[in-house]
């Protein structure tokens, strides 16, 4: 069974892997790339009555949930498979990426600050650790944990956008605009948006 990921936030996580057995794509998995959420939550609870603590279909069905705007079953099942496999980066940072777009900017720290600890934790950890702390108001966190973001992965378009979005902030405007424009050309959206608006 395959590990599902998310557009944009799961490509960054694509060097990221489960404890698992890469065994081909089940059921469940095929109901996922085809967009029946649903039924692919079906096919992962089938499987969880036999394989209880298998990680990669809690992860997987928690997914699933997802991306039906389930959120609460989605962090039930991220959050067992965080007890199961604490050291699991990937599935800290999904449960970091729904307290921070639930707005739970505290919770969505402490997940993406256990994360990053954890050795090989990919450049995306200290980003998510980033866009929290910059949404608590803590400017100077913040910029560091961008920085590593970027130290980790020099083609880190939307880590180089954010970056640059906290200097605004900091009437840091020439460093932010060099950062808009290293943005655009790593083709994240809405960095030519940026340069018009702040760097003219």
């Amino acid at each position: 069974m395959k590990i599902l990921f998310r557009a944009g936030f799961a490509v960054l996580l694509s060097a990221a892997c489960l404890a698992c057995s890469n065994s081909g794509e089940s059921k469940g998995d095929a109901y996922f790339s085809q967009g029946e959420y649903s039924q692919a939550v079906n096919e992962y609870s089938e499987t969880l009555k036999f394989s209880p603590n298998d990680v990669t279909t809690l992860y997987n069905r928690g997914r699933a949930h997802e991306e039906q705007g389930e959120y609460d079953s989605a962090l039930i099942d991220f959050e067992k498979a965080a007890q199961i496999d604490p050291n699991n980066f990937q599935v800290l940072l999904s449960i970091s990426n729904i307290h921070y777009s639930q707005k739970n900017y505290s919770k969505a720290l402490i997940y993406s600050s256990k994360a990053e600890e954890i050795s090989g934790a990919p450049a995306m950890a200290s980003f998510m650790k980033g866009r929290a702390l910059h949404q608590l108001g803590h400017t100077d966190d913040a910029m560091k944990s961008y920085n590593n973001a970027i130290k980790l992965d020099k083609n880190f378009g939307q880590a180089y956008f954010n970056r640059g979005m906290l200097k605004v902030a900091t009437k840091k405007k020439k460093s932010a605009c060099e950062d808009f424009q290293l943005a655009k050309g790593l083709e994240y959206p809405g960095a030519e948006d940026a340069l018009n608006k702040y760097c003219k």
